[in-house]
C-alpha cells in the first residue's frame, strides 16, 4: 500500500503542470540541437585543419598551439584582460554608488532611473558611434573645450595606442553602469528597514552600515552582476569594430571575438577561428561553474 501510494505521488508529480512542460518541449530541443549540439560541433572541429569548409582531418592540438604562437590573440586577451579588470570595477562601483544615491528617497526618482537605464538599451554599435563622434578631436569633447577659451587642452584617446582602452571603456561604462545601478537598487530596496534602524540606534556611521552590513547582505546580487559584466566583457566585439576596428595602431585594441571572426569568415581558416572559439567558450565556463557552485552547491548543502 505505502508502495503504491508513493508511485501515485511520483505519478502526479510527473503530471503536474503538463500543459506547461508540453508547450516547454520546442524549445527544450532547440537549445539542445542548436546551443548543445552546436557548442559539441565547434569544440569537435577545432582539433581539425579545415579551412574553408569543415574537414574531419584530425590534427590533434595543432591549431591550439598556433593560436598561442599568434602574437594578435595574445595581445588580444592581454587588451581584454585589461579592460576587463578596469570594467568589472568601476561598472559595480559606480552602480552600487548610483543606487546608494537612488534610494535615498530622492524625488523625480522614476525619471533619474529611466534615463540612467536608457543607454543599455542601445546596441553596441549605436554606442559605439556616439562615443566615436563624442571622442574625436575635431568635433567633440576637445574641440568644445578648446572653443571655450582652453586651446591647449586635449583629449583624443581613441587615436592613441596607450590609450585607446581608456576610450573604449568610457563608452562601456556609460552603457552599462545603468542596468548594474537597476540590480544594485533592487538589492538594496530587499533590505529589511529595520536594519537601519538598529544601525541608528547603536550610533553606526551610514559609510560603515553600507561597507559592513548592507554590501555583504548583498552578495547574491554582487555575484550575479559580476557574472553578466564578465560574461559580456569576454564577447566584446561590436563596441570595438564600431569605435577603433581594433586600431588606431597595430592591434592595440583587438579583441579574441574580432580575432575569431577575422579567421573564420575572412580568412577562410575554420580551425583556428574554432580553437579561439573554444578558448572563449572556456572563459565563459571559468566565470560560470564558480558562479553556480557558490549559489546552487551552497543551497544543495543548506
Amino acid at each position: 500500500m505505502a508502495g503504491n501510494g508513493a508511485g501515485a505521488k511520483g505519478g502526479s508529480r510527473l503530471f503536474r503542470n503538463l500543459n506547461a512542460k508540453i508547450a516547454a518541449i520546442p524549445m527544450i530541443l532547440t537549445a539542445l540541437l542548436v546551443f548543445v549540439g552546436g557548442t559539441a560541433w565547434t569544440v569537435l572541429y577545432s582539433f581539425t585543419n579545415s579551412k574553408l569548409l569543415p574537414r574531419a582531418n584530425f590534427v590533434g592540438l595543432d591549431q591550439y598551439e598556433r593560436l598561442w604562437d599568434t602574437s594578435r590573440w595574445v595581445i588580444s586577451i592581454g587588451n581584454l584582460m585589461a579592460y576587463g579588470a578596469m570594467a568589472l570595477v568601476f561598472t559595480i562601483v559606480i552602480g552600487f554608488v548610483l543606487a546608494v544615491l537612488m534610494d535615498q528617497k530622492i524625488r523625480f526618482e522614476d525619471t533619474f532611473r529611466t534615463i540612467m537605464l536608457y543607454p543599455f538599451a542601445l546596441s553596441f554599435v549605436v554606442t559605439g558611434l556616439v562615443w566615436q563622434w563624442v571622442l574625436n578631436p575635431e568635433f567633440g569633447i576637445q574641440h568644445i573645450m578648446r572653443s571655450l577659451g582652453w586651446e591647449n587642452f586635449a583629449f583624443d584617446p581613441l587615436n592613441d595606442a596607450d590609450t585607446v582602452l581608456f576610450g573604449l571603456l568610457i563608452a562601456g561604462l556609460w552603457q552599462g553602469t545603468g542596468f548594474v545601478m537597476c540590480l544594485m537598487l533592487a538589492g538594496l530596496r530587499g533590505i529589511d528597514e529595520d536594519i537601519w534602524k538598529a544601525a541608528r540606534v547603536d550610533g553606526i556611521p551610514t559609510w560603515k552600515t553600507y561597507l559592513f552590513v548592507i554590501v555583504p547582505m548583498m552578495r547574491p546580487v554582487f555575484v550575479t552582476t559580476f557574472v553578466i559584466i564578465a560574461a559580456g566583457i569576454i564577447k566584446l566585439y561590436d563596441l570595438v569594430v564600431a569605435m577603433t576596428s581594433g586600431g588606431p595602431e597595430g592591434n592595440a585594441s583587438q579583441v579574441p571575438a574580432m580575432y575569431v571572426y577575422d579567421y573564420m569568415f575572412q580568412a577562410q581558416n575554420l580551425g583556428q577561428g574554432f580553437a579561439a572559439s573554444t578558448m572563449m567558450l572556456l572563459s565563459v565556463l571559468i566565470v560560470l561553474i564558480p558562479w553556480a557552485w557558490l549559489e546552487y552547491g551552497r543551497k544543495s548543502r543548506g
